[in-house]
């Protein structure tokens, strides 16, 4: 284990998963958001091998993912957001193996799933997407053109009778599985792709 990753028993940790091709401001600006609304200790910014819904075209090696984002991190000067490859060190490619592998390694932590509205309206195509509701307590914030239409997904309907209102959200990392909340906050434009496409990249 990374020292950076030492947790101390009774800690609440929100999980964001994703390529983080390239970390970016949005992504500190959800993740203070996160912080803030669910009242975490740490968040983990989880940068995947390689995501099994994304194509590997244009993903730069993982090892140069990580470094970018300890850099953002290190700017920000916030010492809960933790940058790991913990995955690749799990050997997990699917987020249900990697939330399973990380409470049998840390059963007195109290971890919360982080995603945004466009991949709520996704998690249908994840494995074993219902179990995983069942893992972990999640929480959904606002990404530009999907947020509406993620309170009315599949999941979304499927998760409404344990679904959590924002004055809660404090309370989410507390709440036995399934357990979801919308966090409500500024939408940041910000997105890797604009950004890859801007530096002409894939």
């Amino acid at each position: 284990m990374k020292r950076s990753e030492a947790l101390a028993p009774g800690m609440t940790v929100g999980l964001l998963g994703g390529s983080f091709n390239p970390a970016h401001e949005g992504h500190l600006h959800l993740t203070r958001m996160c912080l803030k609304a669910l009242a975490l200790d740490r968040i983990w910014w989880l940068v995947s091998p390689q995501n099994p819904l994304k194509s590997a075209s244009g993903m730069a090696p993982q090892e140069a993912r990580v470094k970018a984002a300890e850099e953002l991190v290190a700017k920000s000067g916030d010492p809960r957001i933790v940058v790991t490859d913990i995955e690749t060190r799990l050997g997990t490619r699917f987020t249900i193996d990697t939330v399973r592998a990380l409470k049998a390694r840390h059963p007195d932590i109290r971890f919360v799933w982080l995603m945004g509205a466009d991949n709520l309206l996704q998690l249908p195509r994840w494995a074993k997407w219902r179990e995983l509701t069942h893992e972990i307590a999640m929480a959904v914030y606002p990404r530009p053109g999907f947020t509406l239409k993620a309170r009315l997904s599949p999941a979304a309907m499927m998760l409404k009778p344990a679904t959590l209102d924002q004055s809660d959200a404090r309370l989410l990392a507390r709440v036995a599985p399934p357990a979801l909340v919308f966090l409500d906050g500024r939408e940041h434009p910000a997105s890797a792709t604009s950004i890859r496409a801007a530096r002409g990249e894939s």
